[in-house]
């Protein structure tokens, strides 16, 4: 299987992904969530090359997010007809910005990111059902100030499944940490998306080779109908 970070690799890259045995499975379990990363107007933007939509959506996918988005309503529906939970995180910043520490590192209209504010909002197109939970967060990880690993006890998750944005951002820094609790963890490589084609290709290399599983939309679409 062609994977999308191969052609940004050396042959020294190579030989120690090799001779360092990196990117053995680790396997799923039998209790999945599918975890939706951030799936905000913000972040997704609209659907435009990211180039041409950055004037209203400095922090926007673009098209390629939207790419990821249909694959993502993909994957709700599968889950759903099988049995199996979907939470959402929203990255929200409550009241004020002042504890942003993403909005630091850029110049940007932060009124934007307020919770209420409508561009803070999940897309329609995969809008969550009165059945999904939503996690608000506002740091990378779904894990950091957040209820979500009482949640996962109690739901007696042992697997999550994750896509959304940004890769290298929220979806990286939330399987790192699923990893470090213990859990299985899918990063589906078609379901995720960056802003940057760069961080998006390390970023899944990074969580291929040392932290969890990353598989394409139909692998993981086989293995929900399969539980």
């Amino acid at each position: 299987m062609t994977r999308i970070w191969e052609d940004a690799l050396t042959e020294t890259d190579r030989i120690v992904i090799k001779k360092g045995g990196y990117g053995k499975s680790r396997g799923l379990g039998k209790k999945p969530l599918l975890v939706i990363i951030d799936a905000q107007h913000n972040y997704i933007g609209a659907d435009l090359p990211i180039q041409d939509q950055l004037t209203e959506w400095p922090s926007g996918g673009g098209s390629l997010a939207w790419e990821g988005i249909r694959k993502i309503k993909k994957l709700k529906e599968v889950a759903k007809e099988n049995g199996i939970p979907v939470l959402y995180t929203r990255n929200v910043q409550k009241k004020t910005t002042k504890f942003d520490s993403f909005a630091t590192k850029t110049k940007r209209d932060n009124t934007k990111y307020l919770d209420g504010n409508p561009a803070s909002d999940i897309v329609m197109e995969i809008a969550p059902d009165e059945d999904d939970l939503v996690v608000d967060k506002s740091y990378a990880s779904a894990f950091f100030g957040t209820p979500l690993i009482s949640y996962l006890i109690k739901m007696d998750v042992d697997t999550l499944i994750i896509v959304g944005g940004s890769t290298s951002g929220c979806v990286r820094a939330t399987a790192v940490d699923a990893v470090t609790h213990n859990f299985n963890v899918a990063v589906v490589e078609d379901a995720v998306f960056d802003r940057i084609e760069l961080s998006h290709k390390a970023g899944l290399l990074d969580l291929w080779m040392k932290y969890c599983d990353v598989e394409k939309v139909d692998k993981i679409m086989d293995y929900m109908k399969s539980l």
